[in-house]
């Protein structure tokens, strides 16, 4: 009986403070962000903001818009001729 009250005890104690505090101030529900000590509220004009270069930003755009243009080459072309082509090169404009 006292080994079960002594683990019953153990148990409590380190769910206990688990359960009472998860260190969030949450504004609203779900909204539960905040920043490090330290560290500002809004990071642009700060030091930590990247300045990211335009031009870097739209390679993936400009990708995806290839990609998407080949695609439809792609389909096109199967929807004539009733194949697959995977080489864009080999379909005739």
């Amino acid at each position: 009986m006292r080994s079960l009250i002594i683990a019953l005890g153990a148990t409590l104690a380190l769910a206990g403070p688990a359960l009472a505090y998860d260190g969030t101030k949450c504004k609203a529900p779900g909204n539960c962000w905040e920043p490090k000590p330290g560290f500002p509220e809004k990071i642009a004009g700060t030091k930590y903001d990247p300045k990211h270069d335009l031009k870097e930003l739209n390679k993936q755009a400009e990708s995806i818009k290839a990609m998407e243009e080949r695609n439809r080459r792609r389909v096109e072309n199967a929807k004539k001729t009733g194949k697959f082509e995977y080489d864009v090169a080999k379909i005739a404009n």
